[in-house]
């Protein structure tokens, strides 16, 4: 039955190995995509939830940030949203009765995909300290406990306040609210082990942290390079638009250490084609080794410049700067060493490099297989220059594409959740709000880790997410977490890190996107930002998993008024009730949100 966890507990570090399949998605997806939901769900509930994934008038499925395009399938979701919708909407509860008969030392134990698999929390619980687990408790005694941890803080900045790419942008923008006008900038997000050296180079080279492309530029494309990522893996629903760039005649070349079966071939389940036969996606894969994509750019670079006519010379002259240096280091790039390097032979590098000529539009898009190296900054300019010599920035067709993972981690960093925050920001935030924002720079993560093991740090408050499980060298992070005076995770269902707490520590049940948000007001919608800089709303239609839940923005506006008390004059409890109020206040302090609650009404989609 749909209510029933599993019995066993598999143990995630021992995969089954198997022959390599050379094709993805097709009617396995569609079985498997089924099948779990209808033992999270039931039938029922399973079409009435699937059929409004990322539709104009439905919810931002919470499996990734790959953007949708204005005319949109039946089925708009891939099997890892799926999944992961199915989860979220499962009929699974984990009840205070299920905590008083599971001590924390035995979840401990247990792993994180038994733990998931319990289902929706329905209360607040607390864990006393001393006490060996969680209890039932109400939400004013547990706001009144991180209170009471906050205020006796030596300092604003001994706490740690975490957001997880999930978190909607009007729930991001009162958390950050709250934590500057508390007086820190301690801010660390998911953006810090992803994303962050993609967001460092394109803002020291083309002056903003975010890509240049949007969904129709991929469909115009002539070349589409996919570098140090796995779309079929982690972003299936980005291989429809792989797909349709092929069918316009684009061609493709995947840069990866690992061939992907969904580069491979593409079994599209939408169409008859798709699901018999498929679509080979790549034109030249280059098997490159781990962490060699810098010295290739930098040698495509140097043979384009060695190219009669190949640089686009007026584009360089009017829209770029530093030219002449660049020039001379990539001349310096040597074709032994950047085989070495690389792992490519020359008549592979040569074979990209003819593609490469022959585009007149270019896009390059990638993940963390170049994001998370100590060299991810330089790599990243790199790819940037290899477009800017070729003019394939800010035209149709051409640009950047950092392919964002989690569904809202770049809205919640528009919003300002970021532990150095513009100068500019903060002034305008002060202005709205009327108060005195910290200028001094906050903790990221591996800093956080840090003060909470050097005991700088006492109190975490993580917005959803699973810090211990996500971030670099497990013993050290749960090590420290267990030296907080408080932990809080605001979460829709357990995982690892509610099993690793501080002294004490309490879960907090949210709404997740699938629930309908009604407020004193009535009905709300939350809204998202993909990973190509579109915003647009989410609304859940299902009765919440427990009459006990809080939304996001409602948690924040009761945990900031418990803690900042009648001294702030931020109206909490009017954002509380109606979040287009928030809108409206984000509206005036984001650069490039005006007349942000008109638009979104106008354009709800994206």
């Amino acid at each position: 039955m749909a209510t029933k966890p599993p019995t066993g507990d598999p143990v995630q570090d021992a995969p089954q190995v198997e022959a390599a399949p050379h094709a993805a998605a097709g009617l396995p997806a569609v079985a498997h995509s089924l099948r779990i939901a209808r033992q999270q769900m039931g039938v029922r509930r399973t079409a009435q939830t699937l059929l409004k994934v990322n539709q104009k008038d439905g919810f931002d499925c919470p499996g990734c940030a790959w953007p949708e395009g204005d005319k949109r399938h039946t089925a708009e979701f891939c099997e890892n949203g799926a999944k992961a919708v199915a989860e979220e909407a499962t009929l699974r509860r984990v009840t205070p009765g299920f905590f008083a008969a599971h001590p924390v030392a035995g979840l401990a134990e247990r792993s994180g995909y038994w733990l998931g698999q319990q289902g929706r929390i329905t209360q607040p619980v607390y864990l006393p300290e001393g006490a060996d687990r969680y209890e039932a408790i109400t939400w004013d005694r547990a706001f009144a406990i991180i209170a009471e941890e906050l205020t006796a803080l030596g300092s604003p900045d001994e706490a740690l306040f975490y957001t997880s790419g999930r978190t909607s942008n009007e729930a991001a923008f009162l958390l950050q609210l709250f934590a500057r006008e508390f007086g820190t900038n301690n801010l660390p997000d998911c953006s810090n082990m992803c994303h962050e050296s993609s967001g460092s180079a394109l803002t020291e080279t083309i002056g903003i942290g975010k890509g240049s492309v949007s969904l129709e530029d991929l469909h115009q494309a002539d070349l589409i390079i996919v570098a140090g990522q796995n779309p079929g893996t982690n972003h299936p629903r980005m291989l429809s638009a792989l797909e349709k760039a092929k069918q316009s005649g684009a061609k493709i070349i995947s840069v990866n250490p690992l061939p992907e079966a969904g580069m491979e071939r593409f079994k599209n389940p939408q169409t008859p084609q798709g699901m018999i036969k498929g679509t080979p996606l790549n034109d030249l894969f280059l098997q490159i080794r781990i962490g060699g994509d810098q010295a290739l750019f930098r040698l495509l670079n140097k043979l384009i410049l060695a190219t009669e006519g190949a640089v686009d010379t007026a584009f360089v002259a009017e829209h770029t700067h530093g030219y002449e240096q660049f020039a001379k280091a990539a001349e310096a790039a040597d074709w032994d060493e950047t085989l070495r390097a690389t792992g490519l032979t020359r008549a592979e590098i040569e074979q990209a490099l003819a593609l490469v000529l022959a585009s007149e539009r270019t896009i390059v898009c990638w993940a963390m297989g170049l994001t998370q190296h100590k060299h991810s900054v330089p790599t990243i300019r790199e790819v940037v220059n290899f477009l800017l010599l070729r003019g394939n920035i800010g035209r149709p067709g051409a640009g950047v594409c950092p392919v964002r993972g989690h569904s809202n981690v770049q809205g919640d960093r528009t919003m300002g959740i970021f532990e150095r925050p513009a100068p500019a920001f903060l002034d305008a935030l002060d202005k709205e709000f009327g108060i005195t924002s910290p200028r001094h720079h906050g903790m990221d993560v591996v800093r956080s880790i840090q003060a909470l093991r050097d005991g700088e740090a006492k109190v975490f408050f993580a917005m959803g997410g699973n810090f211990v499980a996500a971030t670099p060298d497990t013993t050290v992070t749960e090590a420290a977490m267990r030296r907080a005076r408080l932990t809080v995770h605001v979460s829709t269902k357990l995982n690892r890190s509610h099993a690793v707490t501080g002294a004490r520590a309490l879960i907090l049940p949210t709404l997740g996107r699938t629930d309908k948000d009604v407020q004193a007001s009535g009905k709300q919608f939350v809204t998202v930002e993909d990973s190509m800089g579109m915003v647009h709303a989410s609304r859940g239609n299902l009765t919440p998993a427990s009459p006990h839940l809080l939304s996001e923005p409602a948690i924040v506006a009761r945990l900031a008024r418990a803690v900042l008390g009648a001294g702030s004059r931020t109206p909490w409890e009017t954002f509380e009730r109606d979040y287009a109020t928030i809108r409206d206040r984000i509206s005036r302090v984001v650069p490039g949100f005006q007349d942000f609650n008109t638009r979104v009404a106008a354009h709800p989609g994206g």
